[in-house]
């Protein structure tokens, strides 16, 4: 993401100012006159967002047919279907002669075998299982309704002296949304997601880390290696449907030696997502059932598989059911021919048949006269409508 670039920027400003080298940051979404005036007058090195570096590469600006590293963070979400494309290409213009390094918190299998496509004699450095989820941070996990969470989440940022909070959405919309609710509660929040421009995100960031801010709604954009200090906690309002998020969200608290709090919202719809993330910890989040929204519908059924989600009825159920009688409308018919009258249609055909029988004459009526005067043809049903699909079929 280009606040993860960003940040990088930041730390090689920090680590490296006494140090002989040259760095630069490009990012989408800003002017590239600036970029491209740095990347000119020589860097040793250089992050970059992919979409920004093969717009410059193209443009004639960069070179990086003699890159010695060639380093991928957050490498399980550079190497998914959102950006391989990018990163093969990219890969196409490096030397062979280089050294890959990848980083990141989770790496799931399918993903380790993608990296070996192109790793030669790769060295695999991992921390324990158990330390993935830091033990700092304080896990929970409350069962509600969809309708109830927004109610649930501001109960808890005003009971739980909540200093500073990330609160993660699975949605760009609900984002939005969720600023506006809470705000009708008197709490202050703003959201960064992918749709909201440049300024607008790095804006949201600085105001969240001066403390101008104090809650921050975010999807997951947010989740990889942004670093503020001081969140308090991390409230999942949606699951994430991939476990591996899970553990990205909430490492953005308990950082830098601190403890957190993390609070995950569990509505019937995503008890397979807990099963999942609860598989990859190894062990089971425990459960706030004291609070004023807890649902048991939505706590997991024995042997539900990670992921399975409640089923829901398909298309074609759908039709079938809509396609079965109506037996109201049944029992209406038999009560109305019981009594000498016609059953009431609902289609062209039988509304037809129950008109009187000189609309079908072949009367002439003009096109437009729509008066209901006595004497009219449309009050006496003059088979006007024969009539102009006869034109339409002469035209």
């Amino acid at each position: 993401t280009r606040e993860l670039a960003a940040q990088i920027g930041e730390r090689f400003s920090a680590y490296g100012a006494n140090l002989p080298l040259y760095h630069h940051v490009i990012f989408g979404g800003v002017s590239q006159k600036p970029q491209v005036r740095a990347v000119k007058r020589g860097i040793d090195i250089l992050t970059a967002t992919p979409g920004r570096l093969l717009d410059l590469i193209s443009q004639g600006h960069i070179d990086i047919s003699h890159v010695e590293f060639f380093v991928l963070d957050e490498a399980d979400r550079m190497l998914d279907m959102g950006f391989i494309r990018d990163i093969r290409k990219i890969l196409k213009m490096l030397p062979k002669n280089r050294q890959n390094l990848l980083f990141s918190a989770t790496m799931p299998n399918s993903i380790s075998e993608l990296a070996g496509s192109f790793l030669r004699d790769a060295v695999r450095v991992e921390i324990t299982p158990e330390e993935v989820a830091v033990d700092r941070i304080d896990q929970h996990i409350l069962f509600v309704k969809t309708s109830d969470k927004k109610y649930l989440l501001t109960t808890l940022i005003k009971e739980r002296n909540v200093d500073k909070a990330i609160v993660f959405t699975r949605t760009k919309h609900g984002a939005n949304r969720l600023v506006k609710q809470l705000g009708h509660a008197e709490i202050e929040a703003v959201a960064i997601h992918g749709n909201k421009s440049q300024g607008a995100r790095t804006k949201a960031l600085s105001q969240f880390k001066s403390g101008e801010i104090s809650i921050l709604i975010a999807t997951d954009i947010a989740s990889r290696g942004i670093d503020v200090d001081g969140i308090s906690h991390v409230f999942n309002f949606d699951l994430p449907n991939i476990p591996e998020s899970y553990v990205h969200r909430i490492g953005r608290t308990a950082r830098a030696g601190k403890s957190g709090s993390a609070f995950g919202f569990c509505d019937d719809s995503e008890s397979g997502y807990l099963v999942g993330i609860q598989r990859l910890l190894g062990h089971d989040i425990p459960v706030i059932e004291d609070h004023p929204y807890h649902f048991p519908d939505a706590i997991p059924k024995p042997g539900q598989k990670p992921g399975e989600t409640r089923k829901k009825k398909s298309r074609n159920s759908r039709a079938a059911t809509r396609k079965q009688p109506n037996l109201r409308r049944e029992r209406s018919d038999r009560r109305r021919a019981d009594e000498g009258r016609s059953p009431r249609g609902n289609n062209r055909n039988r509304s037809q048949n129950n008109r009187p029988n000189n609309q079908h004459s072949n009367s002439p009526q003009r096109r437009g006269n729509h008066g209901n005067k006595p004497g009219s043809d449309r009050s006496r049903g003059s088979g006007g409508d024969s009539n102009r699909g006869q034109r339409r079929r002469r035209r």
